[in-house]
């Protein structure tokens, strides 16, 4: 056996040495990413470039710290900016249904609505004490007594015209009636009738004449009364303004040099004589006795709706939706039921994150974003026509459930949307406004190249976290472990994982794992016990596997030799877990022209790339062995006991051997196990998930009793994928167990069947005796016959 492809137990997976990590002291505030100079570039030009468009899009998968990167990076950016105007939703007075915003600087939002809330407490104390001063008493009686004296001369001059008539005029609150006068008495009614019929004609008579001119001296009597009406209402009025006008004069100097509070303050102004009049007039204050309750009504009324407020030291808001709904992110109205009638008013104007976000920058989960209605559209149209308009989405559905109609505000927000690849060329392949709105990608490695740096940053990640969650100091041992396993995470031994979450999370299940080792630190051993805890976690359908092939319901030889029977190599992931299990592959061969059959695919079992690799297998038959002969073979592949869906081409080079095997009927080993991919000139290339597949082999020969014998061939390409368990390594330097690196598919068939392949000569002929010479005097021979049946039925 060529012990050249044997690997060596230092190839098996990288090697650190702990004295050589030098560990820069951890800074308390950090913001170390691992690697990632290509999306923090990126991130860079997105946030500087002002113009419309220049959204980002971050792209890469989760855990590669995507999110703590951005968050972190556009917190020390916008810490150098200006903080945002504010805004508030106020009363439109002229129109209830859509109400006012109002910009304010920085910090100003909450102060203006104290304010204001001072200006409500004033007036609930300066109404309606001002209508009880002495002053407006005198000018309102004055008002009054001038339409009673008005009255009282025309009420006398008929009065006067009655006594010359011997008529009594007789005034009952508004009420005039007339009496005749006998022997200088009235008359009452009992008394009226007794008197002679010409005597009670003549009164009629009189009272007619009476009352005709008292309707005469009357006549201007409505216009006396509108007038007094008038004269009172300005009283109100010059009264109200009055008061009012120091409670404004200060506000209005507070805030001279923003125009919309200027705005807002002279039409509130302007409104409030009329509320006064309805709710503070002393007749008014006896419906609404409860002083709260009146605060209430002008705090509904008046008070502003303060939608964001920044800080004028805070900088620019970096805001995070992890929930973006409609509402959440462009606001909402809410509504409260009043006797089984739903209401609002402005006061109930609910911001968004876009709202918050404004003048700074908004991070979004792209897939949460498409996945919500009605969200993608209703960002794209709030991008391309900066502004916020809160509106239901449900409207176009002919659902109307709005009752106002805010007024739109500017909007100038960075969006920041962080997506897997899939969701960024879907976008770009659909949507053709995706490119116009997010020209910026920040693309995420999956994989860190393994430099000192890096190293170096790595630790420092790893200590640092080990710090901030409270767990004990990392030792340096500890560290490398975790290299180690980040480095298998990536399948490379010169790259690190950007999964660095993985990382981070074994270093609090080692915490936990080591509280009752009586330590002060977390060790190599600790990490171990947390990595073996989380694989039996993860690990039942592993084991139930690994039984059912110890006790044969599934049929795996690791000793002997058999013909056209080969053990593959499969890795099955479930949930987040994968791991690797051997697979029977057998052939059979015999006359016939069907070429070679994948049972796999027949079956709707195999999918395409899986059937690409033994599609390429009859290439390589024809190129190697069929120059001199038409290749005529009927065959037959399959993947034993398998009943799920199989992809990849990682059992090509297996099934080749197998084939070979059946041709030749050369038995193959069954204590190895074989991996790897061919392409049309039988060079063997590399696969995925190989450390999985020795280790899933290698349980199966540990369980079985490893007797030297049993090995693993995978391709020459894949060492430097190579990160395997100690336990394995342990049984290669105790020559136990072997894994040999092949490059071609005549080094594979050596090691399986322990004869020589044979190499072409110029001629196209093999060595006579090889492998690869018993393959073509086979395929002559099926050929051969082929032809011999072919002219018997031409005969026949």
């Amino acid at each position: 056996m060529d012990n050249d492809l044997k690997l060596p137990a230092s190839a098996l997976k990288l090697d650190i040495d702990s004295n050589s990590l030098q560990i820069p002291e951890v800074p308390r505030r950090d913001h170390t990413i691992l690697g990632q100079t290509r999306a923090k570039s990126a991130l860079s030009f997105g946030v500087a470039m002002e113009s419309p468009g220049y959204n980002v899009y971050v792209m890469g998968e989760p855990g590669t710290g995507r999110l703590s990167l951005i968050t972190d990076y556009l917190h020390s950016h916008a810490e150098r900016q200006e903080a945002p105007s504010s805004y508030a939703y106020v009363e439109n007075f002229e129109n209830g249904r859509e109400p006012v915003a109002i910009e304010l600087p920085a910090g100003q939002g909450h102060t203006f609505s104290k304010d204001i809330e001072k200006l409500i407490g004033n007036l609930l104390a300066t109404f309606p004490a001002a209508f009880e001063s002495p002053s407006y008493q005198q000018k309102k009686t004055a008002i009054e007594r001038r339409f009673t004296q008005r009255y009282n001369s025309a009420v006398d001059l008929v009065d006067e015209k009655a006594r010359d008539m011997n008529v009594a005029l007789y005034r009952d609150s508004e009420t005039i009636t007339f009496l005749p006068i006998r022997d200088n008495k009235a008359v009452d009614e009992d008394q009226f009738t007794l008197l002679p019929q010409a005597e009670r004609e003549q009164f009629h008579k009189h009272s007619e004449e009476l009352e005709e001119y008292l309707g005469d001296v009357l006549l201007e009597l409505p216009q006396w009364r509108r007038k007094m009406v008038e004269e009172l209402r300005q009283l109100d009025k010059d009264t109200i303004s009055l008061a009012i006008e120091p409670l404004f004069a200060d506000l209005t100097k507070k805030y001279q040099n923003i125009d919309d509070v200027i705005t807002y303050l002279a039409e509130l102004k302007k409104d409030l004589s009329g509320t006064i009049s309805d709710f503070l007039m002393p007749s008014r204050t006896q419906e609404h006795p409860d002083n709260s309750a009146r605060r209430l009504i002008l705090s509904e009324q008046y008070l502003p709706n303060i939608l964001v407020d920044c800080k004028q030291e805070s900088g620019a808001p970096v805001i995070y939706e992890p929930h973006p709904i409609y509402q959440n992110l462009f606001g909402r109205i809410e509504y409260v039921n009043e006797q089984g009638t739903l209401v609002t008013n402005y006061r109930r104007i609910c911001p968004g994150s876009l709202h918050r976000a404004n003048g700074g920058y908004l991070i979004l989960d792209a897939e949460k974003v498409l996945t919500y209605p009605f969200v993608w559209e209703g960002l794209k149209r709030a991008l391309k026509a900066g502004k916020i308009e809160i509106e239901s989405p449900f409207a176009e559905l002919g659902i109307n459930t709005m009752t106002l109609k805010p007024e739109v505000i500017p909007l100038n927000v960075k969006v920041v949307l962080v997506g897997s690849r899939h969701i960024y060329y879907l976008l770009e392949e659909l949507d053709s406004e995706f490119n116009e709105m997010f020209r910026v990608l920040a693309d995420f490695d999956n994989h860190i190249k393994r430099t000192p740096d890096s190293i170096t940053q790595f630790a420092v990640l790893m200590s640092r976290q080990a710090r901030d969650s409270g767990a004990k100091p990392l030792t340096k041992d500890a560290i490398v472990r975790l290299i180690e396993h980040s480095c298998r995470l990536a399948e490379n031994q010169n790259r690190l994982s950007a999964r660095i979450n993985d990382s981070l999370e074994i270093i609090g299940e080692a915490n936990l794992l080591s509280a009752g080792s009586g330590t002060e630190q977390i060790d190599k051993e600790h990490i171990e016990l947390a990595l073996a805890a989380r694989e039996a976690r993860n690990g039942r359908i592993a084991e139930e596997i690994l039984e059912e092939i110890l006790d044969g319901t599934i049929l795996i030889d690791t000793e002997g030799e058999a013909m056209g029977k080969v053990n593959g190599l499969t890795v099955l992931e479930v949930g987040g877990s994968s791991f690797g299990a051997p697979a029977r592959i057998s052939a059979t061969v015999y006359p016939g022209s069907r070429g070679i059959v994948d049972i796999e695919r027949e079956a709707e079992l195999g999918q395409s790339i899986h059937s690409k690799g033994v599609l390429i297998l009859t290439g390589y038959l024809g190129h190697s062995y069929a120059q001199q002969f038409p290749l005529g073979i009927s065959a037959s592949i399959a993947l034993e006991q398998s009943y799920g869906y199989i992809d990849g081409d990682s059992a090509a080079l297996a099934e080749f051997c197998c084939l070979i095997s059946a041709l030749t009927r050369i038995p193959v080993k069954q204590s190895f196990a074989l991996t790897g991919s061919i392409n049309q000139y039988g060079e063997v290339q590399a696969i995925g998930g190989v450390n999985e597949k020795i280790e899933g082999f290698f349980s199966l020969c540990q369980a079985r009793g490893l007797d030297g014998q049993h090995g693993v061939i995978i391709p020459a390409s894949n060492q430097r994928n190579l990160m395997l368990k100690q336990e394995v390594i342990h049984a290669v330097n105790e020559g136990k167990f072997d894994i040999y690196a092949v490059s071609t598919v005549n080094q594979a068939l050596e090691l399986l069947m322990e004869q020589p392949a044979g190499k072409m000569d110029q001629d196209g002929n093999y060595p006579e005796g090889s492998i690869n010479a018993k393959v073509v005097a086979r395929l002559k021979e099926i050929s051969e016959m082929a032809n011999e049946a072919d002219k018997e039925h031409e005969e026949g």
